[in-house]
């Protein structure tokens, strides 16, 4: 199944109008044409059929003939805040692998170790959509501004908040001892070098949990899809 992204359709919806790019994919590549069936989402649970009634490679037009609620297949809401990689290459991996399994919230967070500072989200935007269309999944998750790491553990989160780092001394359980099904979940990553001594500190103050992602130490993209997988796992 082809699946297209709209954020603006909803159930009320009858018409929808593609810009020139999407146009152009739709008559060009797909060669689709009038009253063929388009399956479209709208990245918050619903899934639409659409009747092309004018297949121009310019402007698009189709008409909403079915809307379907597909709520998501996990029962649990898992955030994941880590650290931007130096290689914007190895985050996007992260963003698509972790969109593909299942992920509810992402956010980028700035720390003391962190090597890139300055972050464009359009781009793991676009990421982040291409793979809930590639996986067929019909709820987009939600990605964040930026934050630097002191702002982040100073807001609310409710459920388990927990911290994953590589310093010896603290004790640390494993992310499968901590975290139970369906519940709601916040997951500490840091950047390459690890989170400071000082913003581990400032975390568990705040109470968050430490905890181990098994006994290699990982890379910080790999670190998150562990972190994903594992709650995935733990919910099957």
């Amino acid at each position: 199944m082809q699946l297209f992204y709209n954020s603006d359709i909803d159930i009320n919806t009858t018409q929808i109008t593609f810009d020139k790019t999407e146009s152009r994919h739709i008559v060009r590549v797909l060669r689709k044409t009038e009253d063929d069936i388009l399956k479209i989402t709208n990245g918050k649970g619903f899934l639409f059929d659409a009747k092309i009634t004018i297949a121009s490679d310019k402007k698009c037009i189709a008409d909403i003939i079915y809307s379907e609620e597909k709520p998501k297949p996990w029962n649990y809401h898992l955030h994941i805040a880590i650290a931007p990689t130096k290689n914007n290459d190895r985050m996007e991996w992260f963003l698509e692998k972790a969109t593909e399994i299942g992920i509810d919230e992402i956010t980028p967070i700035i720390c003391q170790n962190s090597e890139r500072r300055v972050v464009k989200t359009e781009r793991f935007e676009k990421i982040i959509q291409s793979a809930m269309k590639q996986s067929l999944k019909f709820t987009l998750p939600k990605l964040n501004t930026p934050i630097k790491f002191n702002e982040f553990i100073n807001q609310e989160f409710e459920g388990k908040v927990c911290i994953a780092h590589c310093e010896d001394g603290e004790h640390k359980n494993l992310l499968k001892e901590i975290v139970n099904p369906s519940e709601q979940t916040t997951i500490l990553i840091g950047p390459e070098g690890d989170f400071s001594l000082d913003e581990i500190k400032k975390a568990l103050d705040k109470k968050y949990i430490p905890i181990s992602l098994g006994e290699s130490r990982l890379r910080t993209e790999t670190a998150g899809l562990v972190a994903v997988h594992s709650v995935s796992f733990i919910n099957q």
